[in-house]
């Protein structure tokens, strides 16, 4: 059998880190992923994805993810049922990330996973993309 899911969307929200009871980290997020095609009034229709990462990624999502951010996510689709306390049974489908890869810089202008010694002719075209970056439309 075959469970593999691979998506690059858009955070929905900022991300949420909790422990569980022995301490293993949780991070969960919404990812707005576009459909393919386009509906009858021409725009394309957003699906959005419940994301469950575990322990170290987990927390480096919390700590480097924001509202907005590209990310690709590689993990399985997981199906699970739970009870609410007024004895509804719900069903919540979600992804399990297996490993989270961000696509871009986000909001902040932080040099401190890049080399020291990039020249000014780099730090414009970095300027450029990150304009580039702000007319692109974010289905929220």
């Amino acid at each position: 059998m075959l469970n593999k899911v691979v998506l690059i969307g858009r955070l929905g929200a900022d991300p949420e880190l909790r422990y569980t009871p022995n301490g293993t980290a949780v991070c969960n997020f919404t990812l707005a992923v576009q459909r393919d095609y386009t509906n009858s009034q021409g725009e394309r229709e957003v699906d959005w994805v419940d994301i469950v990462v575990w322990r170290k990624q987990a927390e480096n999502c919390a700590n480097h993810l924001e509202k907005g951010r590209l990310v690709a996510v590689d993990g399985r689709m997981q199906v699970r049922y739970y009870e609410t306390n007024e004895g509804q049974r719900r069903k919540v489908t979600e992804v399990v990330a297996n490993n989270v890869t961000f696509l871009d810089w986000g909001n902040n202008n932080s040099n401190s996973n890049r080399n020291d010694n990039t020249s000014s002719n780099s730090n414009s075209n970095n300027s450029n993309i990150q304009s580039m970056e702000e007319d692109i439309e974010v289905p929220f």
